[in-house]
């Protein structure tokens, strides 16, 4: 394991990589431009390079931190300990819903996610969008290029479809690995995610839309018709505009929520 400084150790399990560049940390802040008396929150603040200057601004921020050893430094740091409020609990399980209505406003999250738990982070983030104001995350610079992806390109996938139906997406910023301790073997980026209080792409059930995405995209290769067949007949394809013969990566965003739609309501008829 690679030492950083202040004496940790970055940790491979929570998939650590702190960042340290002065001038990359100014900017992720003033992209998500925190203002006092808004209810951010901070996932993996790490060793606060992020943390110290947003909460600066804001007064007042909450952090999920799993590792014991970075959780007791923030509440015994001289400074940042009557700012925070520490949350030691996997973000995976934390109640974003539950945080929002006890503070009476919609959050503000952001956070240096560990790319390890970054995507199923993002899809647990999307079940509670309703009391989410907006997201900044810093990610692989892949997975961020798979969330603005358009169809007919070979990244465009599920991620794309369940952010891009929730969510304005907007790139923000590139971050080379230098920029890190220990510096990873990828490439990042942070993305602006902003959620829509009227989808462009309305959707009954976000669960169904997961579900058609997981059929659709389970084997690119194959065309509308195959991976589909055993939800929709090939009729029902048409008869919802699109065409059976293409493979899933050309479809658009409305055709997915236009399928899960139509198998949310024959559910519904069915019941």
């Amino acid at each position: 394991m690679s030492k950083v400084h202040q004496g940790h150790f970055a940790r491979k399990r929570f998939g650590q990589n702190f960042l340290h560049d002065q001038d990359v940390i100014e900017s992720i802040v003033s992209a998500i431009h925190p203002q006092p008396d808004e209810a951010l929150v901070e996932i993996g603040p790490g060793l606060a390079a992020l943390t110290e200057p947003v909460a600066d601004i804001c007064r007042q921020l909450h952090v999920i931190e799993l590792d014991r050893d970075l959780a007791d430094r923030l509440q015994q740091h001289p400074v940042l300990a009557d700012l925070l409020t520490v949350h030691r609990v996997d973000a995976l399980r934390f109640d974003f819903s539950e945080l929002a209505q006890e503070l009476g406003k919609k959050l503000r999250v952001f956070g240096n996610l560990p790319y390890n738990i970054s995507t199923p982070l993002i899809f647990h983030l999307l079940n509670q969008v309703g009391q989410i104001e907006d997201m900044h995350f810093m990610l692989q610079k892949e997975v961020v290029a798979r969330m603005a992806a358009t169809p007919g390109n070979k990244t465009f996938g599920r991620l794309s479809v369940m952010i891009q139906q929730a969510c304005e997406v907007a790139p923000v910023l590139h971050v080379p690995p230098g920029a890190f301790t220990p510096p990873p073997k990828v490439e990042s980026a942070v993305v602006r995610l902003r959620p829509m209080d009227n989808p462009v792409y309305p959707v009954h059930d976000r669960k169904m839309l997961n579900n058609v995405c997981l059929t659709g995209f389970n084997q690119r290769r194959k065309t509308v018709r195959n991976n589909f067949k055993e939800l929709v007949s090939e009729q029902q394809l048409e008869a919802l505009g699109i065409d059976p013969s293409v493979r899933p990566e050309t479809l658009n965003v409305v055709d997915f929520c236009n399928i899960a739609n139509w198998l949310t309501e024959q559910e519904s008829d069915h019941e």
